[in-house]
């Protein structure tokens, strides 16, 4: 018997360059649809097109060449930061290195390792905090120069002041982003935002737009703002 589908009637538009934030709770299928655009899953229905064309007709070497990830469990190797760092681009510079660090806002840290960017990064990065690991996964998929930058939860054990500077220095880049996100100030200024529940689209819009069109948004909102999560500036 067939799985039930986790996606429901879901259309957007992504122009080259937007920020597209990804919002819901766990479950709600945040991943699944960003997973859709590298092919870790295809469609059964509808069509994913990059550039005009389906995913599935473009070649998986071509088409993972143009989509750079960072994952909220960031996998990093036995080895050097630098060499972690450089691992889809091995023969990317040390100042290439340095400079997507700085973006990831992971070059102070670094440089305050005794080794800095030498540093030896233990089995699955165990001698590194869950949000120093995050940081390098994010210089990891900078440094690519992807056309697609899919960052899936992946700053979620970043301090939100950090969270902050990362989106300030990822606009410098050319490359659309897709941000899948739980906390709220993760999207706020981004392009569009779509509010998904339970594998469908409930709200769609900016920030603004969704506070007066989308109680789910709503909600999310007001819920984090007593919390003290959302950040301003």
């Amino acid at each position: 018997e067939a799985a039930a589908p986790v996606l429901h009637d879901i259309s957007f538009v992504a122009q080259p360059g937007e920020t597209v934030a990804i919002l819901g709770a766990t479950g709600s299928g945040k991943s699944t649809l960003v997973q859709l655009i590298p092919r870790f899953y295809d469609v059964t229905a509808g069509q994913v097109l990059l550039d005009g064309i389906d995913v599935r007709e473009i070649d998986e070497r071509t088409l993972h060449r143009q989509i750079g990830m960072a994952l909220q469990e960031s996998i990093l190797f036995t080895g050097t930061i630098r060499d972690n760092i450089r691992y889809g681009r091995p023969d990317a510079s040390d100042e290439e290195v340095v400079r997507v660090a700085k973006m990831a806002q992971a070059h102070d840290f670094v440089t305050g390792f005794e080794h800095g960017y030498d540093t030896k990064v233990g089995q699955r990065g165990v001698n590194l905090s869950g949000g120093q690991k995050q940081r390098l996964a994010i210089a990891r998929a900078l440094l690519t120069q992807p056309a697609i930058l899919i960052l899936d939860d992946s700053t979620s054990a970043v301090d939100v002041a950090d969270e902050a500077r990362i989106q300030e220095a990822l606009k410098t880049f050319p490359h659309t982003r897709f941000i899948v996100a739980q906390r709220i100030s993760s999207v706020l200024g981004a392009d569009q935002i779509l509010v998904l529940e339970e594998g469908r689209l409930v709200g769609h819009g900016t920030h603004d737009e969704l506070m007066e069109s989308s109680p789910v948004y709503r909600e999310i909102y007001t819920t984090q703002m007593e919390r003290g999560v959302v950040a301003n500036g």
